[in-house]
């Protein structure tokens, strides 16, 4: 699933449809529109202009001249591109929408999972995120109050959107390992240095991976708004990596399954107390 850079980066290239009206809506896939019914989606977003792109956690939000908005998800297998209308289509379009400037948003979804909503409320469906972790409110101190007398393990625990909004497996997982930090832990044992720690390998890897345009992995599940594949992945250090050396100090990455997700550490790196 695309997480945070990933999302960001198609924000980015997105924001080139900035200013452009949709004149035409195709729903495929009818179950891709959560809200509202799909035909009243089509009509409503039909005429609408994209006044401004941006994120919200790992959701898309296409702010309209309206005041409503489009919140797109992409799930496991969601591709979002910016394209000439009347490029060759894949059988898993599951939306297009057409643009005045000859440009169309394909929405792509091999696994059908993505979701579509259009509100006049973006908080009926973003309400319950939390925290942004590239945000300047993300503090050292805002995430030892979210830590806070939490019994979770640690990881699980990162990847509760209403924790933090964005992170998934791949960052998380790096984060832990360049804050020494086994994914077991309890997420309220953590001293305030092991924080500092934490929040900083959190925002250090994540600002990273967008500038990197996010990962994409042997699968090429993940493009960007322009079709091509994120750079960051020759950068992971631990993430499916299992038996390789570890970056720092040379032991051989694990995976074992934490909350039913494959995980990947350093054993020595990053010791379970």
């Amino acid at each position: 699933m695309p997480e945070l850079p990933e999302v960001e980066t198609i924000a980015r290239g997105l924001r080139q449809a900035v200013g452009r009206r949709i004149v035409a809506v195709d729903v495929r896939w009818p179950r891709t529109v959560a809200m509202p019914d799909p035909a009243a989606f089509a009509a409503r977003l039909c005429g609408q202009c994209i006044a401004d792109v941006g994120r919200r956690g790992k959701w898309l939000v296409l702010s309209l001249d309206s005041g409503a908005a489009l919140l797109i998800h992409l799930r496991m297998s969601g591709r979002l591109i910016l394209e000439a209308d009347g490029a060759a289509t894949d059988h898993h379009a599951r939306v297009l929408l057409s643009l005045d400037d000859g440009r169309r948003l394909r929405f792509s979804d091999p696994r059908k999972f993505g979701r579509m909503a259009l509100t006049d409320d973006p908080a009926e469906v973003l309400g319950a995120l939390g925290a942004e972790p590239l945000s300047e409110e993300f503090t050292a101190e805002r995430l030892a109050r979210i830590l806070a007398g939490r019994r979770t393990r640690l990881k699980p625990f990162l990847l509760e959107q209403r924790h933090l909004a964005g992170l998934g497996n791949i960052y998380t997982d790096e984060a832990l390992w360049r804050a020494r930090l086994h994914p077991l832990r309890r997420a309220d044992s953590l001293n305030e240095e092991e924080i500092e720690r934490l929040h900083g390998a959190i925002r250090e890897v994540l600002s990273e991976a967008v500038a990197g345009r996010g990962t994409t992995l042997d699968d090429t599940r993940y493009v960007g708004a322009d079709g091509l594949p994120g750079e960051f992945a020759g950068q992971l250090a631990v993430y499916g990596q299992a038996g390789q050396a570890c970056p720092r100090c040379g032991s051989p990455v694990v995976r074992i399954v934490v909350g039913g997700r494959g995980t990947h550490l350093c054993p020595c790196c990053q010791p379970p107390l």
